[in-house]
This record gives C-alpha cells, structure tokens and sequence, in this order.
C-alpha cells in the first residue's frame, strides 16, 4: 500500500511540484493550502507523513504542530518541516514541537525532500 504525505504549504507552485514528484516515487499526495486545512486534512485523511510549511495565511506551521501534539490521534504521525525559516530559534522551537526533521527550502531540491521523507518513513 502506497504511503500517503499531506503537504501544507501555501506555495502552490513547490506545492504542486513536490506532489508530482511523489506520485512519482509512488506516493500518495493530498494538499493544503493554510494551516486551517491542513489541519482538517490531518483529520480526514490520516497521513502516514506531513510536510509543513511554517509561514501559512491564518495559523502558522508552528500552531498546527501544537494541536497535532495535544491531539493523541495524531501526536504520532510524522512531521517534515520545510520552510524559509532558517534561524536557529526557529529550528529548535519545530524540533521541539515534535518534527522529524527541519529542512530549508533553499538548501533542498525537490528529490532532495523526497529523499528525506523516505528516510523519516522507514
């Protein structure tokens, strides 16, 4: 059964092309626009995975880590953060709500990411 990566991210252009590059690897994608979906989307669709954008339009990346944290049915599910936010603050404080991983999007290419996601999956 192919896994299924839920990607928040306002971005529609890396947004789309990172679901293209999954269903190429063999992935499932579903997506999310702002932090309000996504956490609908979490809900709805169970991702095996979740890459997060951390600026979103109404509640930032950093406020759905939190719920997803306070919820026990969804604590457990993987998170990417992928994000323009490259301060160590920043960092630390996604770490520490939890994410697998914390990638720049300047330093990453798409294959890059895809890469990554398969490693937090295994």
């Amino acid at each position: 059964m192919s896994k299924k990566i839920l990607i928040i991210e306002d971005d529609k252009f890396l947004r789309e092309l990172i679901a293209q590059k999954l269903f190429k690897e063999g992935f499932e994608a579903a997506e999310a626009i702002d932090g309000e979906e996504g956490i609908k989307k979490i809900k709805s669709e169970n991702p095996d995975l979740i890459l997060l954008d951390l600026i979103l339009p109404g509640i930032d990346g950093f406020e759905v880590l939190s719920r997803m944290r306070e919820d026990s049915t969804l604590a457990s599910i993987p998170v990417i953060i992928l994000s323009n936010l490259g301060q160590k603050e920043d960092v630390e404080k996604g770490l520490k709500l939890g994410a697998v991983d914390y990638l720049i999007k300047a330093h990453f290419t798409p294959g890059e990411i895809i890469d990554k996601i398969k490693v937090a999956l295994r």
